[in-house]
């Protein structure tokens, strides 16, 4: 009898989680936030140090990895000083980097310089204060997002080479565009499908 009882509370039980509705899907992780650099300066100064230019290499670097990036050098300064001042010794410091970033690869038109005086200080000082923190180039590496646009058309390109090319898929540079495509750099893969399906004769799919 009692063993029969338990089997009745077993088998409710049972039933009972079957009807639980399914958890909630997780949601997707946060896109990873992109690289910063900081480059710091002597008072007064815009000339880069050598620690400084191992910095500068760091960030061309992962400039070079990363496909269609941009990057962002911001300029700042400590309190010392008039503002008008600072405001110019701050954009000469990311100019400054900017020329430095040019000479390690990365195209000029890929950077954006601003320079923000006293603004955002890195650590908070009265007025007049020199403070090394504060003296520095910040430089960001971002990545836009893919437009869902282009993602559709760089795979409809891809789709109709594959469609129509009788060249081995391991062959030429068709084959890194659609490996480009499928990474989300679509500005890098696009032009290469277009030119290749162009010069085969083949009708361009139609872009959204």
């Amino acid at each position: 009898m009692l063993k029969s009882l338990f089997a009745v509370i077993a088998a409710a039980l049972l039933l009972g989680a079957c009807d639980e509705p399914p958890p909630p899907a997780a949601a997707p992780p946060p896109p990873p936030a992109p690289p910063t650099f900081m480059v710091f300066f002597d008072w007064d100064r815009s000339n880069l140090s050598s620690q400084a230019m191992n910095t500068i290499k760091q960030a061309a670097t992962a400039y070079k990895t990363r496909g269609a990036a941009r990057i962002t050098s911001t300029g700042h300064t400590d309190t010392s000083g008039s503002p008008e001042y600072n405001m110019a010794l701050s954009l000469r410091r990311a100019n400054t980097v900017k020329d430095a970033l040019v000479k390690e690869g990365v195209p000029a038109t890929a950077i954006t310089t601003t320079g923000v005086g006293e603004a955002g200080l890195l650590v908070k000082t009265a007025d007049g204060v020199r403070e090394p923190q504060n003296r520095r180039v910040e430089i960001v590496v971002m990545v836009p997002a893919p437009n869902t646009n282009d993602m559709a058309y760089c795979k409809a390109l891809a789709a109709s080479w594959r469609k129509t090319s009788t060249a081995s898929p391991a062959q030429g540079p068709v084959p890194e565009a659609i490996a480009q495509c499928d990474a989300g750099n679509t500005a890098a893969g696009i032009p290469v499908l277009e030119k290749a399906l162009t010069d085969s004769k083949v009708p361009l799919p139609k872009r959204m």
